[in-house]
């Protein structure tokens, strides 16, 4: 592993439950989905719907804890949510899951199945380490709105995501800037899994564990290599 991933004290005293796994991948193949990813973005949704047994995703254990999170940091998370609670609403609706490229297809499958957020940076856009901390409001967040590109910043106290070129993910993992996600032109990435208490850290593994054996499936020859989770960086 080359990426440095640090979490600072603000955050670790604001979420002590917090854990981080990594996976970094070079040689990887990315292009349109295909049948074999839409299938598991379908089964992981019928795996979601089994996890839940009629309860709506923000009443999972896991999800609470999240709500909880966002709401110390003075986000809503009513109208904020985490990245696997948003993701696991359109699951359940009837649209389904965006089908988006294969590499982002792959990970938003294990974090619907496993209802943990899992993201995807791409290496060769990732400026520096990166480090999740709690913003000043002065940080730059670049986006796109209305087909331009413009700068945001995140509130002061926000937790962020971010690199040597500014946020990468605003609201921890509520939403991600274009400038490092993947695209079919990514070959090397870095995937991100978090968790809080009380999801078990085993939990955490065998995600982990799922989304390294499909990298390699669908990239043959790629280099994967998983970091155990950690609590600090």
């Amino acid at each position: 592993m080359t990426l440095t991933l640090t979490v600072s004290d603000e955050v670790r005293a604001l979420a002590p439950g917090f854990r981080h796994l990594a996976i970094e991948a070079h040689g990887l193949v990315n292009g349109p989905g295909t049948d074999a990813s839409s299938a598991l973005l379908d089964d992981a949704a019928r795996r979601l719907a089994a996890r839940l047994d009629g309860r709506a995703p923000h009443e999972d254990p896991h999800m609470v804890a999240w709500r909880a999170a966002y709401t110390a940091f003075g986000s809503k998370p009513s109208r904020t949510r985490n990245s696997a609670e948003a993701l696991a609403k359109r699951a359940l609706a009837d649209g389904g899951l965006p089908r988006i490229n294969l590499l982002v297809d792959l990970y938003n499958a294990i974090s619907v199945a496993h209802l943990i957020p899992v993201g995807g940076e791409d290496l060769d856009l990732v400026q520096g380490g990166m480090r999740l901390v709690r913003a000043t409001g002065e940080e730059d967040f670049v986006t796109v709105t209305g087909g331009e590109e413009s700068v945001e910043h995140p509130d002061a106290g926000e937790v962020v995501w971010c690199d040597g070129g500014g946020v990468t993910c605003r609201r921890w993992n509520w939403r991600q800037g274009p400038r490092t996600r993947l695209t079919e032109r990514t070959t090397s990435a870095l995937f991100l899994l978090e968790s809080l208490a009380p999801m078990p850290v085993a939990d955490v593994e065998s995600a982990g564990a799922e989304l390294a054996e499909l990298l390699e499936k669908f990239s043959p020859g790629a280099r994967v290599e998983v970091r155990a989770p950690e609590s600090a960086g």
